[in-house]
């Protein structure tokens, strides 16, 4: 049975991204007893990397206990919005403090290779725009999911990396967020 971590990054817990983490988890909790939830929202820490690389900052007790679920998780459902192209300040900011060398990934003495550390996890991405996922693609070239699936996840050994875009969301009715929340519940029974 594979042990799931639901990871909701969007900063707002009434956002329509905490329905969709919800409804992931509805349909999860229907084919695995492991699963385990990070709201970005509620994670107390310092979300700028103020000394880069160059020098360590101990991770404060929220950050310390979410690596601890990145560990134990098989799979990983990231959940955010798209803003400017990118991911939520606040999502960065856990990546940038997270997912640190000697951790996700290491370096090799003298080459521009690394090991990749979180091998054998896989994830799937859901993520909400509003704006059609053809038009983001074709004009934008998916900067967010880019950012997150090849330069951080796949970087790290994570793979595969499912994509899911929802969207339009600002205009949306009711019965079109509904829709999305019964597709959202489905991969969450078959655990993709």
């Amino acid at each position: 049975m594979k042990k799931i971590l639901i990871i909701n990054g969007h900063p707002n817990k009434n956002s329509f991204n905490s329905s969709i983490a919800n409804a992931y988890k509805k349909g999860a909790i229907q084919s695995t007893d492991y699963l385990q939830e990070i709201e970005i929202s509620d994670l107390n820490f310092n979300l700028n990397l103020e000394f880069g690389y160059t020098k360590r900052i101990e991770l404060e007790p929220d950050l310390q206990e979410a690596w601890g679920k990145i560990i134990w998780a098989d799979h990983i459902i990231w959940i955010h919005p798209v803003w400017w192209g990118g991911l939520p300040a606040k999502l960065k900011g856990f990546i940038d403090r997270v997912f640190l060398p000697g951790r996700a990934f290491a370096y090799k003495e003298n080459s521009v290779w690394w090991d990749k550390l979180l091998k054998g996890k896989s994830a799937h991405i859901i993520t909400t725009l509003d704006q059609p996922s053809w038009y983001y693609k074709l004009m934008f070239g998916n900067p967010s999911v880019n950012q997150l699936k090849k330069s951080t996840l796949q970087f790290c050994g994570i793979n595969p990396v499912k994509v899911t875009y929802i969207g339009i969301v600002k205009n949306a009715t009711v019965d079109k967020r509904n829709k999305w929340l019964k597709q959202i519940e489905k991969l969450g029974k078959k655990l993709r």
